[in-house]
């Protein structure tokens, strides 16, 4: 893996000269202001325009800017016409076209696949603002508004859809993005390093469709138009190892370890004997490797082949050893490059230090932005997770690898909200980013480390290799809180509670200085067999952690309790490991008031298994392991409720569960009761006269806090 130049590196393209737009522009006059006659990008986006780091179009639009291009925005555009997209006129040398900071179908949808009744990232939280898979839908307006104009897209929306996925709400295996989409080029996961580059070769006048050779980026070809290029070139297609019950399809060799046995946690996915003999010849012959996936139609018609291709796909993540993968779509092929090498902190420090203006556009006047007010006074720290859980989105989208910010930087940040954010009153909501205590952790091992195929560095168990030091994060906190002017520094991102057991002095610190009254922690589950197949830890790892957390807290003198986080009706769980986890609940005291049933979105892995009903955390044949999937609406409500089993209004539907499934025993007035008996009416004479039924007993445990989880919206996207 050869080291990228530095994405500043590049000579300013000549329109710097115009200098630095206070708000990136949103129609002509804005544009006129600025003294530009057209723009050389223009962005378009399902959210409104918020010039901050948390927002993906402020990130990709500053760091055009800084690059000496003009960027426009438009924002929530009419989708029923070209009139919006007409707007800023011609660009000069793409359209960007993202669904926003969510996939537009998540944002617009609840698990249930109702519509929800607002949107975070619109003025005023009014819903209906964005269309059903909005980056197809804009790239098909922008192309009628200016033929000929190069088509790019980008975003979590495009990274889930970049090869044939399963949709969840048409409950179909689609197409690839950019077959219906018709867009040049797909860029996925963090954009930064191809978008620069991708900008300046096409000022420099080269053509769209021969930029070939840029990490992380998607295209479509005609298979007999294949190019071979520095990057790649056809390798050899090999079958893949299977012999009776296999499948078709093609999969290229790989080391064993890792690739064979993910859950393996020794050795921990040490590298190859042909790694460490030769690892330059070695890191070669992979970059010049081609993986062919199932096509399309394979996957479309068969749920094992989706399964296996979706277990192929996860396995080419690392960017120190991922190869380019090839999927056909009919007639044509859908290429994609290895991943973008991650930035590094200088670089991932200046990304976050462009001049942004830090709040939404002027247009919207007093309108709010839930989104926007969520995160106006946080900084984040961090990109990327490598606790590779099946359900979470990140993986897809943002990799396993971290990218983190430097000290200085993080330390400027916090003091420019100070000095700069409207109603600031001290206190910083948040340090974090997709885990909270994830900041500086890598692997230790630089071998291990390019060789590694695991799904996880924390499943089953924390690999060897891992830094798991948390004390640069604790000096960090202290450092946050000594700035003059901030009187609090909170953590809202999640704590990746199993990673944080390894520094009981990270938790102190953070139970002591830095819990809001509750902390949110996502154990999703209690029993086994889920837990496995979300790769989590067991329970014992949050009992730990709770032990700690309160101990932390009674040393402080504060009333501070954890919201955790379940998961409902995920591939892999049974009624019985929901009424264990409803019994988990009650005796714990937890009642939890927004709670979260599974939501397949495209490329998960957790997706896969509810898909197919197969396991691609193993290898995938027709014989391989199955997985229970709750479907039918009935039975995911059932589901659902066992989490809320306190709520009056789940009692009917638990009450007829519990007698099919033999547990009438827990159905009663008493404290080992989950349910109270039916207090329908009842005849009033009985033998010995009148008598009034005995009350039932209130759901609540005594002694216990009124535990429940605040209203929060969907979480942001953090990064480009």
């Amino acid at each position: 893996m050869t080291t990228p130049a530095d994405i500043f590196s590049y000579r300013p393209y000549w329109a710097k000269r115009f200098g630095i737009a206070p708000e990136l522009p949103i129609s002509r006059d804005e544009m006129e202001q600025l003294g530009w006659d057209s723009c050389d990008v223009i962005l378009v986006t399902g959210d409104a325009y918020v010039d901050h780091p948390s927002f993906g179009m402020a990130i990709i639009g500053r760091l055009l800017e800084a690059q000496g291009f003009r960027v426009g925005i438009i924002a929530q555009p009419d989708w029923t016409s070209v009139t919006d997209f007409q707007r800023l006129g011609r660009p000069n040398l793409f359209f960007g076209i993202t669904a926003g900071n969510m996939d537009s179908m998540v944002n617009r949808y609840t698990a249930d696949r109702r519509p929800r009744s607002d949107d975070a990232y619109t003025p005023d939280a009014a819903p209906g603002r964005r269309p059903d898979r909005s980056v197809t839908v804009y790239a098909q307006r922008a192309r009628e508004a200016f033929k000929g104009v190069p088509i790019v897209l980008g975003g979590i929306e495009a990274s889930l859809r970049r090869i044939a996925h399963f949709d969840y709400w048409s409950e179909t295996v689609r197409r690839s993005v950019l077959v219906d989409s018709k867009a040049d080029l797909l860029i996925f996961g963090n954009a930064e390093r191809a978008v620069v580059a991708l900008a300046h070769r096409l000022a420099r006048g080269e053509a769209i469709g021969d930029i070939r050779d840029l990490r992380g980026t998607a295209w479509m070809t005609r298979r007999e138009e294949i190019p071979p290029t520095p990057l790649l070139q056809r390798g050899e297609e090999e079958k893949p190892p299977f012999s009776k019950g296999g499948l078709g399809g093609f999969e290229a060799k790989v080391d064993a370890g890792c690739f064979h046995n993910p859950y393996k946690a020794e050795p921990n996915c040490p590298p190859s004997a042909a790694m460490v003999a030769a690892p330059e010849s070695r890191t070669a012959t992979r970059a010049l490797t081609v993986v062919r996936l199932p096509s399309f139609e394979q996957v479309r018609d068969d749920p094992v082949s989706y399964a296996h291709a979706s277990r192929l796909f996860h396995l080419e993540t690392n960017p120190s050893n991922a190869r380019a993968l090839v999927q056909a779509h009919g007639e044509r092929d859908v290429w994609l490059n290895p991943p973008p090498i991650p930035l590094t902190s200088a670089e991932f420090d200046r990304v976050y230090e462009l001049p942004y203006s830090r709040r939404p556009h002027s247009s919207y006047g007093a309108a709010r932005l839930p989104a926007w007010e969520m995160i106006r006074h946080s900084v984040n720290i961090v990109r990327g997770c490598f606790g590779g859980c099946t359900f979470c989105s990140i993986t897809e989208h943002e990799g396993r690898v971290i990218q983190s910010r430097s000290e200085d930087s993080i330390l400027r940040e916090v003091a420019d909200i100070r000095d700069r954010a409207p109603n600031f009153t001290g206190t910083i909501s948040d340090l974090g980013g997709p885990s909270a205590n994830m900041w500086r952790l890598n692997c230790g091992n630089p071998r291990a480390a390019a060789a590694c195929r695991r799904l996880s560095c924390l499943y089953p168990d924390i690999c060897r290799n891992l830094n798991t030091d948390h004390a640069p994060l604790i000096q960090l906190y202290r450092k946050a809180r000594a700035v003059t002017g901030v009187k609090r520094v909170l953590i809202a991102s999640g704590v990746r509670y199993d990673l944080a057991l390894r520094s009981p002095a990270y938790i102190r610190e953070l139970v002591l200085h830095h819990v809001g009254g509750y902390l949110k922690i996502a154990p999703e589950h209690t029993e086994s067999g889920p837990l496995s197949k979300m790769m989590k830890p067991g329970i014992e790892s949050f009992d730990r952690f709770q032990e700690l957390f309160d101990r932390y807290s009674r040393e402080a003198g504060k009333e501070q309790y954890l919201i955790p986080y379940f998961i409902s009706a995920h591939p892999g769980t049974t009624d019985e490991d929901m009424l264990k986890l409803a019994l988990w609940l009650k005796q714990h005291g937890f009642r939890l008031d927004q709670v979260q049933a599974f939501l397949p979105t495209p490329l998960a892995l957790a997706s896969t298994m509810y898909h197919s009903e197969r396991n691609p955390l193993k290898p995938v044949t027709r014989n391989s392991e199955r997985v229970f999937v709750v479907r039918g609406e009935r039975q995911r409500r059932l589901q659902k409720a066992f989490l809320r089993y306190h709520d009056p209004e789940n009692w009917p539907l638990l009450r007829q569960a519990l007698k099919d499934m033999g547990r009438a025993d827990l159905i009663g007035n008493g404290k080992r009761h989950l349910i109270p008996l039916d207090k329908s009416p009842q005849p009033p004479f009985f033998k010995g006269g009148l008598k009034a039924p005995a009350p039932a007993a209130s759901p609540r445990k005594s002694g216990h806090s009124p535990l429940k989880k605040t209203r929060h919206f969907p979480p942001l996207k953090k990064g480009g």
